[in-house]
């Protein structure tokens, strides 16, 4: 009997482990993702403004806006995932 009631009690905690092995995974794609974007957003500032170092004002007014949205996804994947 107590193997039974021990069998039922570790599947009312399945689903609640699959969402946590599930927001996990979530979380590192949303970071890793967040990650590669701010890495591409750096790199095409740098690009640009070795094209035209008189824009670099403008350039680096628009990659810190653009890094901060990416890095802003990546925060609310930290919040969800949870």
């Amino acid at each position: 009997m107590e193997l039974i009631s021990m069998a039922q009690e570790a599947a009312a905690h399945a689903p609640a482990a699959a969402a946590g092995v599930t927001g996990s995974i979530a979380t590192g794609i949303g970071a890793g993702s967040a990650a590669i974007g701010v890495g591409l957003i750096g790199s095409k500032a740098v690009e640009a403004v070795g094209r035209n170092p008189g824009a670099f004002g403008n350039i680096l007014t628009l990659g810190i806006i653009a890094m901060a949205l990416a890095e802003g996804l990546g925060i609310l994947s930290f919040i969800l995932g949870k």
